[in-house]
């Protein structure tokens, strides 16, 4: 059930030559990847801008907790406000970056219930939370990342991407489709230089699952008590599973991973890695990846797949 590390997956090893110091702005910082990444990846030497909604309101206390960070580290961090569901918002915090050389997608949240559950209103708003809000962003900074022929945007997907499950569709849909945007954006971008890739974490000790919103419609839950009865399961075991210092579980696994990502050169890095507890997902990579190559190929378009090194 474990992913595998980079240089199982055919990554060459990189020189010991200290890596360039990196311009990295990352959505969704208040909590989980985004905050731990902020701090790890400003420890590392880069200068990082670490965004999130209400930083004056009910994240105040994250925002300050990266900035005192930063102060005792001697790092670099740079906390903005920035909701990607708002155009005017992500139109707001890019004007007071200076240039942004990675972009990390990490923003987003999870609705959870039966499909039959949910309103037309509240599958839009996860799509808009989970895959328009990436796009607002990305094509926020992709003008600078042009401008030098150079960059790496990182998509944090999920293995719910990669495989559906009832009580999550929803979800799925959004993680699903973002594969696809991701994929299309890696081809579009690597004759320019600019470097897609998707990471997709397994179940890990983040707020995810408490921040899930459930569907309005809570009556037609009664229709369902199956999916109810998995879902409450399923929720325990994870439980179980996040007390267990043995199984790889820890958010701090997909941080090291966004550092490995930028730290590997281009046109090294593979375009789907999956983090974690892969419920079998990693079959399903090994066994598409193949495909996608040689559809690239029929194309005539397999020197798109990532820029050149």
């Amino acid at each position: 059930m474990l992913s595998r590390p980079l240089d199982a997956l055919g990554v060459v090893e990189h020189s010991h030559s200290t890596p360039m110091t990196k311009k990295v702005l990352i959505t969704g910082c208040s909590s989980g990847f985004g905050f731990d990444a902020a701090k790890m990846l400003a420890a590392k030497g880069h200068h990082v801008y670490a965004t999130m909604r209400a930083v004056e309101g009910r994240n105040a206390e994250a925002a300050t907790a990266l900035r005192d960070f930063a102060t005792a580290a001697g790092a670099a961090i740079t906390v903005l406000e920035l909701d990607v569901t708002s155009d005017e918002s992500v139109a707001a915090a890019i004007a007071q970056v200076d240039d942004v050389d990675v972009l990390i997608n990490n923003a987003g949240g999870g609705y959870g219930g039966p499909i039959e559950s949910f309103s037309g209103d509240e599958l839009l708003a996860q799509l808009d939370l989970n895959i328009v809000g990436t796009v607002r962003v990305s094509n926020a900074v992709l003008p600078m990342m042009r401008a030098k022929s150079d960059g790496l945007i990182i998509q944090v997907s999920s293995i719910a991407g990669r495989g559906a499950s009832p009580g999550l569709g929803a979800y799925n849909a959004s993680k699903w489709g973002l594969e696809g945007l991701s994929e299309a954006m890696r081809y579009e971008l690597a004759p320019l230089g600019i470097d897609v890739v998707v990471v997709e974490p397994g179940p890990f000790k983040t707020k995810f699952i408490d921040n899930m919103k459930p569907a309005a419609n809570q009556e037609m839950l009664a229709a369902y008590a199956h999916v109810d009865a998995f879902c409450n399961g399923f929720v325990h075991m994870l439980s179980d599973m996040f007390e267990n210092d043995d199984v790889p579980t820890d958010a701090g696994i997909v941080v090291e991973l966004f550092a490995e990502l930028i730290d590997t050169p281009k046109g090294q890095r593979p375009f789907r890695t999956i983090s974690g507890l892969d419920f079998g997902k990693q079959a399903i990579n090994d066994a598409t990846d193949p495909i996608r190559k040689a559809s690239l190929e029929d194309l005539n378009i397999a020197d798109w797949d990532g820029p050149r090194g």
